[in-house]
């Protein structure tokens, strides 16, 4: 078995997911961990949250390039060193063990809500009487359910969502959110994204989970439906620039959660929201992060 290659990116833990989406996308990466921490008498002793580890099939192109152009375009984008942490970065050769299986380890059951567990695919895992299971393998996308950022929109549709709405997730990552969404007893379910390399695994995600969902490459402004409930998991910039266009895909009864927010960029959001005209029904927190659950 050939060698593999462990990159590591010292980041600031907030930005994990957007890092992680970066490998993802620009690297021949098998897998991510995120944290490895050790326990004492139910106390973490230690963590090693702060640097991602990143497993490569192989190396194409120089990670430092790609990962320095990246970094200033998110600060372009409005995000500061101290929001985005050093990105000191180090790459070694390893001996292959296994290690397309390594990372999979560091992946548990997630309990979003006391209503919903996420359970890696390669879990088992026996559900609690009346609790909702999604079954998911990460393969090239994010939105697994661990991040703060997901559960925020998993906990607003768990809220806002009426039966047998129809539902788009804008952003859709892993399609998590559109598989909860019919798990929850919508009548349809839409996930759209720009990364092509993210559709399949929604799909195939959507297929163990035994829901029909619908996948595709689109953007917001390129959508003609309307929908009872919106959700859009997306960085605070990229909300402010199409926020007018999540508002034309919601029904006037609608409700939209906005997620993907650092409390430090919550203003940005504001100030869309503020100039669409829309009205925040509520805000739910969790960690550094906020989201907004807004109606016209």
């Amino acid at each position: 078995m050939s060698n593999y290659y462990e990159l590591k990116i010292s980041i600031n833990p907030n930005i994990e997911e957007i890092v992680s989406d970066i490998c993802f996308s620009n690297f021949d990466c098998e897998g991510i961990v995120l944290a490895e921490e050790a326990y004492k008498d139910l106390e973490m002793t230690s963590t090693t949250r702060g640097t991602l580890r990143v497993f490569l099939s192989n190396i194409k192109n120089n990670p430092l390039e790609i990962l320095k152009t990246e970094r200033e375009l998110l600060k372009e984008r409005g995000f500061t060193d101290e929001e985005l942490g050093s990105w000191e970065i180090s790459v070694d050769e390893k001996e292959n063990q296994d290690w397309s299986k390594k990372w999979k380890e560091k992946w548990t059951v997630t309990h979003v809500t006391d209503k919903v567990a996420v359970v890696p695919s390669w879990l088992e895992y026996t559900p609690k009487k009346g609790e909702i299971t999604i079954t998911l393998d990460p393969g090239c996308a994010f939105g697994t359910g661990t991040h703060q950022t997901t559960q925020l929109c998993m906990k607003a549709l768990e809220k806002y969502m009426p039966q047998g709405a129809v539902v788009a997730d804008i952003g859709t990552g892993s399609g998590i959110l559109a598989i909860y969404a019919m798990k929850l007893g919508a009548k349809s379910a839409y996930g759209c994204d720009i990364d092509e390399t993210v559709i399949d695994v929604c799909r195939e995600n959507a297929k163990i989970n035994n829901v029909d969902c619908t996948f595709e490459i689109n953007t917001a402004d390129k959508i003609t439906e309307k929908y009872d409930f919106v959700c859009a998991n997306i960085l605070h910039n990229i909300l402010f620039e199409i926020m007018g266009d999540l508002k034309n895909i919601m029904k006037d009864t609608a409700k939209m959660s906005l997620s993907g927010i650092l409390n430090e960029k919550k203003q940005v959001v504001l100030d869309a929201i503020k100039r669409e005209n829309l009205k925040i029904i509520d805000t739910i927190t969790q960690d550094q992060w906020i989201s907004y659950v807004v109606e016209k």
